[in-house]
């Protein structure tokens, strides 16, 4: 599972490789380090069984791993969502379209619907072969090559609201966002 991030004290881009035995995050820029919580990864066991997994005794190697909490924030809430760049997304759609405003404009109806059909399976295609991600709402680390998914929920709009107000109302008040206290 990987990791990256915007280090708290230098906001550089941060891109770790979490393995079972690490015990902290490490900013390679600013050597500034932040400790992995306990509890907020879990092994699973070959009975379907979690467990959770001792920070300070060292984790054992397994090949089912879940995250139940940021490594990098307080946050426990975190979203899934595709692996896959938005503007590119986009940019796939606006040629697509372009491209059938064209082939309209000089009366190639084929070829405009062309377009759109070829734009729609490279969506389709991408959909399929794209992984997913698991991010959290608070800090936006993004957690790539996570197993178990199956307790984290799509985006949800009203839970991103909640940490955009709380990070305008912290930066007002003048608090560092990566130094206030967990929600309860």
């Amino acid at each position: 599972m990987t990791v990256t991030f915007r280090c708290p004290r230098c906001e550089q881009t941060v891109k770790a490789t979490l393995t079972p035995m690490m015990t902290s995050l490490e900013c390679p820029q600013c050597q500034a380090t932040a400790s992995v919580p306990e509890g907020a990864m879990s092994v699973g066991e070959a009975e379907g069984k979690d467990q959770v997994a001792p920070s300070q005794k060292g984790r054992r190697a397994s090949s089912h791993w879940q995250l139940h909490r940021c490594l990098v924030c307080p946050s426990r809430d975190l979203f899934v969502r595709k692996d896959f760049p938005q503007r590119l997304g986009i940019a796939i759609v606006v040629v697509g379209f372009a491209g059938f405003l064209a082939a309209n404009f000089f009366y190639l109806k084929y070829l405009a619907f062309g377009f759109l059909f070829a734009t729609a399976l490279i969506d389709v295609f991408l959909y399929f072969w794209v992984g997913e991600a698991l991010v959290c709402y608070r800090c936006g680390a993004h957690y790539r090559g996570v197993e178990d998914l199956g307790d984290h929920a799509g985006f949800e709009l009203e839970t991103h609201e909640r940490y955009r107000q709380m990070a305008a109302r912290m930066a007002e008040a003048g608090v560092d966002r990566h130094e206030a206290k967990p929600e309860a």
